[in-house]
């Protein structure tokens, strides 16, 4: 396979961008953004790819591939399973804005092999290696409709990653940055579609929980804890009066 050419602004944009989604990326070592490759079945690595496209100062694809690590310590969070796609979003929109004031849809989850072959059809595509002292843990990659900061010298893409340096961290440290819907449940009831259909403004629904008693405070849906309603500078609030153990809904 012929190695395309790219200009040296461009890598250093494609480096960028890696470094960029590294910052927000959850990963259960400290990584560094290596020498930037072509994208091909060597780059692919166990785990899972989370791709989306972007439109806006620039157009293109973003994809992230995470290791299994990650994929699993989300599927087996404390907190139930979490979503993967939301976990890594904040770095695929971290990578994208790298080019500029983009949008980014709403991505989707692919097997890294697919993700990455399709991807790697496309002109200019071009991956960057995140690795840790001894092997690579994920991969950035990218393709640009057009890339910026044209340039005449031109230098081949290296099919060699960089050795890097790193320490790392494990347990549930890789999750303490992932983002999650926060959302408080005053009660609940239950009521036919008849009753649904007769609601018009000023109706007033009764629910299951008697005046004055606890809010529960879920995140993605599960409890995690009660407390009283309060105002915050005009904003509600939950004070917490009680922590839900594991299982102690």
């Amino acid at each position: 396979m012929t190695a395309p050419t790219m200009t040296a602004p461009q890598l250093a944009l494609a480096r960028n961008a890696a470094e960029a989604a590294l910052a927000v990326l959850p990963t259960s070592h400290a990584l560094v953004a290596a020498d930037p490759v072509i994208p091909d079945a060597g780059t692919v690595i166990e785990g899972q790819a989370i791709t989306a496209r972007f439109t806006g100062a620039a157009s293109g694809e973003v994809l992230v591939v995470v290791g299994q690590d990650l994929a699993d310590a989300l599927r087996e969070s404390p907190l139930g399973e979490l979503d993967i796609t939301a976990a890594v979003r904040p770095a695929l929109e971290a990578a994208a804005r790298v080019f500029g004031p983009v949008v980014l849809d709403p991505g989707q989850l692919m097997e890294p092999e697919v993700a990455l072959s399709a991807l790697a059809a496309k002109e200019g595509a071009v991956a960057v290696p995140l690795r840790d002292e001894s092997e690579v843990r994920a991969v950035l990659a990218l393709a640009l409709s057009q890339w910026p900061g044209d340039d005449p010298g031109a230098v081949n893409i290296s099919q060699r990653a960089a050795p890097a340096r790193s320490g790392g961290r494990g347990g549930l440290d890789m999750l303490h940055d992932v983002e999650m819907e926060v959302s408080a449940e005053l009660g609940r009831t239950r009521m036919s579609v008849r009753e649904l259909l007769s609601l018009t403004p000023g109706a007033i629904v009764e629910l299951d929980r008697a005046a004055g008693s606890p809010a529960d405070l879920l995140v993605n849906g599960r409890l995690i804890a009660r407390g009283e309603v309060v105002v915050v500078d005009e904003n509600f609030g939950i004070r917490i009066t009680e922590i839900v153990s594991p299982g102690g809904e």
